[in-house]
């Protein structure tokens, strides 16, 4: 692949890099973050503390740690109840809620820039001073087996984590976020403990803040916040080391549900991060399916309306990654969905795409990019995942210009490259075994 397609670190001074991108960056004692950027003509701001910390650092005994306490952190501070935080977010309009990833984990909150230093606050006090109460523990985990009771009734949902399990089997990365029935319900509040102390460190944090915000003033917010837990010399659990290994190929796993339509999830490892494949693997994702003019959609829906809802997809971790297609038809018409699938990516695999597709694929890009960003919200998470991923920032035209220098011969050697490896395959749908899958099916994984 050309080098300027690479991720390459940006280099330079601070001064540097916020001329060019508009993100200040300072780093507190302990190694945590901060990352502002600006945004004239907003009166909001969004903050998240992220967590370098998510299911792929759990052992399989606590699956699901890592969703339970970002819950649990919610529940109650030393000096706050969980209503007392639900109603001094209400009071000022905003929001505050959190997500948990493979890698990582965000706590965020959207507020009107007036109220930037309550909302620092609330997030800072949940995220590092958030009590494992053994009470909260056991309420809260009847709220985590709900929601896995929600997951295992929307087909699409559970086929994202059966998929992951075929496609990367028991490793860590192949796990559901959510954890197990089994794990949620044996977890104890001091394994959940243990991860909070040991693993929320002030080294694997990044606060991340976007919207009318003043950099200065929000390092003194954070460092207000952050009081007593920059120089604090605790126990920490090992970071992930290593690139993945993988003991076993991809499978083909089926899960049966009496429902109307049958769901299919198939897909490659593709690659991680640091590849510097990043812009020809999405160019090559929104040509095949990432819209209305995509092959897939023009192939199955389009011309045969064989399926409502088509698309590709990618995943990507720090050293691995995932390419799959997902198809949702009537279980008669599997067979035939699935063998168009197959065909399109294997002439895609031998032959690339088109000049046309390539052109459209990265207007598909740009456009997509810069009108996600127009809110605060967005911003804030671009500069987290950025820091938190990458460690430097690129600007709006930098990456416009990354999406610029693909050409179709490019995506045609990551396609190449990609769609040879072997494939691993999910099915949720009304079938009693393998043996009821059609032969397209059953043929994805050798």
């Amino acid at each position: 692949m050309a080098q300027s397609l690479r991720d390459k670190p940006q280099r330079g001074s601070a001064l540097d890099n916020h001329l060019r991108t508009g993100v200040q960056r300072t780093t507190l004692p302990g190694g945590l973050r901060v990352v502002t950027e600006h945004l004239p003509g907003v009166r909001s701001a969004s903050v998240g503390i992220w967590v370098g910390v998510g299911s792929r650092d759990e052992q399989p005994t606590v699956a699901g740690a890592a969703h339970f306490l970002e819950h649990l952190l919610f529940k109650s501070t030393p000096t706050r109840s969980a209503v007392d935080i639900a109603q001094m977010m209400d009071g000022v309009g905003g929001e505050l809620n959190a997500f948990t990833a493979k890698e990582h984990t965000c706590f965020y909150a959207h507020v009107l820039d007036d109220d930037l230093p309550l909302a620092m606050d609330l997030i800072g006090d949940v995220v590092l001073r958030g009590r494992c109460r053994s009470v909260d523990v056991d309420v809260e985990r009847q709220v985590v087996l709900e929601e896995i009771s929600m997951r295992d009734d929307d087909p699409e949902d559970l086929l994202g984590d059966t998929f992951s399990t075929a496609l990367f089997g028991d490793h860590p990365v192949g796990r559901p976020v959510i954890g197990s029935a089994h794990s949620i319900e044996s977890m104890t509040r001091t394994q959940l403990h243990s991860f909070h102390v040991r693993r929320y460190t002030p080294d694997r944090m990044v606060v991340a803040v976007a919207g009318n915000v003043e950099h200065e003033h929000t390092v003194e917010l954070v460092r207000r916040v952050f009081a007593g837990h920059l120089d604090r010399d605790a126990p920490s659990a090992p970071r992930r080391e290593g690139a993945i290994r993988l003991r076993t190929a991809p499978t083909l796993s089926l899960t049966k549900r009496d429902v109307e339509q049958a769901h299919l999830t198939m897909g490659v490892r593709a690659f991680g991060r640091h590849e510097g494949h990043r812009w020809p693997l999405s160019v090559l994702n929104v040509a095949v399916g990432g819209g209305l003019s995509s092959r897939l959609f023009q192939e199955i829906r389009e011309e045969r309306g064989l399926a409502y809802s088509v698309y590709s997809g990618v995943d990507t971790f720090a050293d691995t990654g995932a390419f799959f297609v997902y198809a949702g038809c009537q279980p008669e018409n599997l067979g035939d969905v699935t063998t168009l699938i197959r065909e399109v990516l294997a002439s895609v695999a031998s032959n690339g795409i088109t000049d046309a597709e390539c052109a459209r694929a990265k207007g598909s890009l740009r456009g997509s990019l810069v009108l996600g960003l127009e809110d605060s919200g967005s911003r804030m998470n671009r500069i987290g995942r950025s820091e938190l991923n990458y460690g430097n920032h690129q600007s709006v035209s930098e990456t416009l210009a990354r999406i610029d220098e693909v050409t179709t011969d490019d995506v045609r050697e990551v396609a190449r490259v990609l769609l040879q490896r072997p494939f691993g395959a999910s099915v949720v749908g009304p079938y009693r075994g393998m043996r009821d899958l059609p032969a397209s099916v059953r043929g994805i994984v050798p």
